[in-house]
């Protein structure tokens, strides 16, 4: 079932919505506090969103670099976009600093990793073992 889904794909949208969730959330919820609710700047839904775009783009990046491509580009672009996001975090006085770079980069390395499947579609280098 798993075979035939297009990770990249996945990888750019879950990369989009994490950056619309981020830039519009707080204008839609800002009066949530006054409720006692607070979703914005939890730092576990954070962490556990980041691990679940890196697990994503881990798998997408891994797959594109072992069938198709093994070409490091797409894999330095996402570790970087994912240094910036767990950066973001921890800097919180510079977070929208960080955070649209991250986005950008981790949609550049998904971009740029379905763009090299496609064009390469099956190369083989002498470290392939399929």
């Amino acid at each position: 079932m798993f075979k035939n889904w297009d990770w990249d794909k996945i990888g750019i949208g879950a990369s989009l919505a994490c950056a619309i969730h981020c830039a519009l959330l707080p204008l839609f919820f800002s009066t949530l506090p006054l409720f006692g609710i607070n979703i914005l700047h939890n730092f576990q839904f954070e962490f556990g969103m980041i691990l679940l775009s890196f697990g994503i783009g881990a798998y997408s990046l891994y797959h594109g670099y072992k069938k198709h491509h093994h070409s490091f580009k797409p894999i330095v672009l996402f570790s970087l976009g994912i240094a910036l996001m767990f950066s973001r975090m921890i800097f919180r006085e510079a977070e929208l600093i960080l955070l649209f770079p991250a986005a950008f980069f981790i949609i550049i390395a998904h971009i740029n990793n379905h763009n090299s499947c496609r064009m390469h579609n099956h190369a083989h280098a002498d470290d392939c073992d399929h």
